[in-house]
């Protein structure tokens, strides 16, 4: 097996990439990546996704203001996966105005789902949509 330098793209042209707060550990999303987000993330220092539902390439706080600065970048032993830490500038890293997309637990005994946290920003205003 070759040793990776980077991302894989050749199998797949979009991986997921997971946003963790650098400083405190919490993993605030997942999103996709392909080649050109990749290679614009490094380049400026600031995340960018890929968006399926758009098809094109997101630039995380494009809309919200609530920008990742990126600190490092892990992938994992298959190169298909990438790991952001990140400095999530803005509080919220969710669409629904939450610091963490992973915001709703489900309990495993009667499956009842719980919000964990506080919104932290109203999206109908900051999106008006």
């Amino acid at each position: 097996m070759a040793l990776l330098n980077g991302p894989d793209f050749s199998s797949n042209s979009l991986i997921p990439a997971i946003a963790q707060d650098a400083e405190t550990g919490d993993v605030l999303m997942m999103a996709w990546m392909n080649e050109d987000a990749w290679l614009e993330t490094l380049r400026t220092g600031r995340v960018c996704y890929y968006s399926r539902s758009r098809k094109k390439l997101w630039r995380k706080g494009e809309e919200s203001g609530n920008v990742q600065e990126l600190k490092a970048v892990y992938f994992d032993c298959d190169g298909d996966t990438l790991l952001l830490k990140v400095n999530q500038i803005g509080n919220a890293a969710c669409h629904e105005g939450y610091r963490s997309c992973f915001f709703r637990r489900i309990n495993p005994e009667d499956h009842s789902v719980t919000i964990e946290g506080t919104r932290v920003f109203d999206p109908a205003k900051v999106y008006h949509k």
